[in-house]
């Protein structure tokens, strides 16, 4: 199904940064796939998802409300401390899973039946007049949008992605189709995010997210170690069994699985499980930044949230990654909308 920024259909319950190198994998999936109970996903504000929507389509989008944070801390549990580069972000909404393996494959039939992004879709139109993000690059201005002549990077083929022991995709629809999609490329997400009436998070929003915004938070769900259990965060290769196994892609879990993980606002698997695109290109942060991101071509994209089989260091909400904007089994996405 095509969310298209569907808004989430709510009641109110009754008692309710490490560098890989370019192209580089950690090589640090589902044997037993099992369909986590979506009616037990914790969401924020005695606010949940209506269970067949969701199990439907996975098009749950929660809003996040705007403020200012500092996007370089650290916080053990006492509080943010070592605060820099400040930044505001407007409202708007995320959605609360990965985008999943049965999502993608109906974006794939839609790109090879010919659609493609119109120029300079997939901006923040809400923000600055229709303009969307200030441009902390070079040169200033707003963000781009699509760039036409990148069609030519998106090719969402069978060969693409797979192949690898991690790689989540199938030729045909089978017992996958509730992992998060994998070895996709930047221009892919940002392809995707465009199709489903969307766009890719900039830096500053998902950090915000991920962070509780002012909160600033060590993890989505607080300072609580993430364990071994993946009751908080799908990684170490401990899912499925706990034992720090890495095996093959049955150490992905369905979205959602880590229920313990939500932030503050309701998403899951901001960390852990798959890194997630961001709409930025990697480099120094700029301060302040105001709705901003970093459209300058660099070396690099921005990820976040770490993976399956990378160690807790990865899983803060103040850590960065980047990487070449290519495919790795590793890194998958979601969306965020207009609010």
């Amino acid at each position: 199904m095509r969310c298209r920024g569907q808004r989430l259909h709510q009641r109110v319950g009754s008692g309710d940064m490490l560098r890989r190198s370019a192209g580089a994998h950690l090589q640090i999936g589902v044997s037993d796939v099992h369909e986590p109970d979506v009616r037990q996903w914790p969401v924020q504000r005695r606010v949940r998802a209506d269970p067949d929507t969701v199990q439907r389509s996975g098009c749950e989008s929660l809003p996040v409300t705007g403020g200012a944070f500092y996007r370089t801390y650290t916080n053990s549990g006492s509080g943010p401390t070592g605060e820099a580069d400040p930044a505001t972000v407007s409202s708007f909404r995320l959605d609360t899973f990965d985008i999943t393996v049965g999502r993608f494959r109906q974006f794939v039939k839609a790109w090879n039946s010919g659609w493609t992004p119109a120029a300079g879709s997939g901006k923040h139109t809400h923000l600055n007049g229709g303009q969307g993000l200030v441009n902390s690059g070079l040169g200033g201005g707003y963000e781009p949008g699509w760039v036409v002549s990148d069609n030519s990077n998106v090719s969402p083929m069978d060969a693409n992605l797979t192949g690898d022991s991690w790689a989540t995709w199938t030729p045909s629809a089978g017992a996958n189709e509730k992992l998060p999609i994998a070895l996709v490329n930047w221009w892919e997400a940002y392809a995707f995010c465009i199709w489903d009436g969307g766009f890719l998070p900039s830096e500053a929003e998902w950090e915000y997210a991920a962070a509780g915004g002012s909160q600033q938070r060590e993890y989505p769900w607080g300072s609580t170690a993430p364990g071994t259990a993946s009751q908080y965060a799908i990684y170490g290769c401990y899912y499925p069994s706990g034992a720090s196994t890495c095996t093959n892609v049955s150490n992905v879990a369905p979205v959602g699985t880590a229920t313990q993980g939500a932030g503050v606002w309701g998403q899951l698997d901001l960390a852990g499980n798959e890194s997630q695109w961001n709409l930025d290109w990697y480099a120094t942060y700029v301060d302040p930044c105001t709705d901003c991101g970093y459209f300058t071509v660099s070396s690099y994209q921005v990820l976040r949230g770490g993976i399956w089989g990378s160690s807790a260091s990865y899983l803060p909400s103040a850590r960065r990654d980047s990487v070449t904007p290519g495919r790795d089994n590793g890194v998958g996405m979601r969306c965020a909308r207009a609010p």
